[in-house]
């Protein structure tokens, strides 16, 4: 029997609550999923955290030998210098192969270690300024929620370190078990990482100043021809007021805002049914297979087929 796959959460002086809780249950066994996840400090012990909380962590850096994924959490105060260990210990996981990721503040750590050289980069808004500041060969992409780089990966701040770690499951095992665990922590199961962040503006939105229900109404008509114009009047907003609010809460177009949930709705299908590849396209709206095809190849740089060989069946 396959072991399961190991994620190590590197716990650091001043962490985030949040940041620290949210892989723990994305990746917890009880979900049923191949993984295995646990917590270590740079020594074993009790370790400090923001807001007067503790953890007791069972492991010291050494935890990081046999991981196969290393995430980060935010921690305080931001930005501060990495011992010397950590950084080495950060070093030696990237180079031995395993994925490192971060989220909100914990990019630090990374970029410190210089495993964001190179390499686009997110992490909290109101840090990003400073993460560009300390680190000019990190590429920092302010206004979204995570950036998947292959073997680094980070997030922007709190919730989305969750988007982050359901991108990693959707990457590691595909839609449905991502769906699924979503479901559990009764969260959206999908925000792209192109997403925006929800910047401070000068003007603060009216409550209920929200296009949610419209996406999920588009989310359940995908098989119809769905253009912006018939969003915004189900919206009950003008074409041009929509346009510019979708963009806003989510930083996409409404069209390719579509076009992904489409080809998400494909990987779905692909991984539970067996219909074809012309049917899979009719359902989800892309009309043809070879349209359904171009689109999947686009935006994932696989096959449909290749696709359904990878995840289809798995437990």
């Amino acid at each position: 029997m396959q072991r399961p796959h190991r994620v190590v959460v590197l716990v650091l002086d001043g962490a985030r609550p949040l940041d620290v809780g949210i892989p723990a249950e994305v990746f917890h066994p009880e979900t049923g999923f191949p993984y295995e996840v646990s917590a270590c400090g740079v020594t074993a012990g009790t370790v400090s955290s923001h807001g007067h909380f503790g953890f007791t962590v069972p492991r010291g850096l050494d935890a990081l030998d046999d991981a196969d994924t290393v995430i980060v959490p935010g921690y305080v105060p931001v930005g501060r210098p990495l011992p010397d260990e950590v950084r080495e210990a950060l070093r030696g996981a990237a180079s031995r192969g395993a994925r490192v990721a971060s989220i909100c503040y914990g990019a630090f750590a990374l970029a410190d270690a210089g495993l964001l050289d190179g390499l686009r980069a997110t992490t909290h808004w109101d840090a990003a300024e400073l993460l560009a500041q300390r680190h000019p060969r990190v590429t920092v992409e302010p206004n979204v929620l995570f950036v998947d780089e292959g073997a680094v990966l980070t997030s922007a701040g709190a919730a989305a370190g969750l988007d982050l770690c359901l991108h990693i499951v959707r990457r590691d095992l595909g839609v449905s078990p991502a769906t699924e665990i979503a479901r559990g922590l009764v969260t959206a199961p999908y925000r792209t990482g192109g997403q925006a962040q929800y910047l401070p503006t000068a003007r603060a939105a009216v409550q209920g100043e929200t296009l949610a229900a419209t996406r999920e109404w588009a989310l359940a008509h995908l098989d119809q021809p769905l253009t912006v114009a018939g969003l915004a009047a189900h919206a009950r907003l003008s074409s041009r007021t929509f346009l510019r609010r979708f963009t806003e809460e989510t930083g996409s177009t409404p069209m390719r805002w579509i076009l992904r949930a489409r080809v998400d709705a494909a990987r779905e299908l692909l991984e539970s049914t067996r219909l074809s590849v012309d049917r899979i396209a009719e359902r989800v709206g892309l009309g043809t297979g070879s349209n359904l095809r171009l689109h999947f190849r686009r935006l994932l740089d696989v096959s449909p087929s290749e696709y359904r060989a990878t995840f289809s069946g798995r437990d």
